[in-house]
């Protein structure tokens, strides 16, 4: 079973435009805040326990790797104003590559009633002292595999 984590996303008046809804660049953030929480998130109950806690993703990238962001998309559903009460942000993975992995994410209203966005990232696994792709090792695969689910349903793709 894939393993969706949700997350709350607190607006910031300040994440308003010109325009009086919230900036494109700001939902960029709320990805990445979603991505570092569900990056320190015990894995599984299955998980190998080292001094009574399971380990997180960023435990099995280990110190010599790092992840960066190789390619977001972004599908708007419908405008977003400030408001006081928090939404939520759904993510998952939706792919596992030779030296990257796929996230998908949704930004919707708690009870799920109206989406404001679907979205996709590309990780790369990173060797810290060649600054190259890495390649994903067994606990790694495993864990995200573990996590893995359905492609985010975007309304429209490109052909080309």
């Amino acid at each position: 079973m894939p393993r969706i984590q949700r997350f709350p996303i607190q607006l910031r008046f300040g994440d308003e435009d010109s325009y009086g809804h919230v900036n494109n660049v700001r939902f960029l953030q709320y990805l990445e805040d979603a991505r570092v929480q569900f990056i320190h998130l015990p894995l599984s109950d299955s998980a190998p326990e080292r001094g009574g806690q399971r380990d997180t993703l960023l435990d099995l990238i280990g110190p010599d790797h790092f992840t960066l962001v190789a390619r977001h998309e972004i599908e708007y559903s419908a405008p977003l104003n400030y408001r006081p009460s928090p939404l939520e942000i759904s993510i998952w993975v939706t792919g596992v590559g030779g030296s990257s992995f796929d996230l998908g994410y949704q930004i919707a209203e708690p009870d799920g009633s109206l989406s404001y966005a679907l979205a996709a990232s590309t990780m790369i696994l990173v060797n810290r002292t060649t600054g190259r792709p890495a390649k994903l090792n067994e606990a790694q695969r495993a864990a995200l595999e573990h996590s893995l689910g359905d492609p985010v349903a975007f309304r429209r793709r490109s052909n080309g």
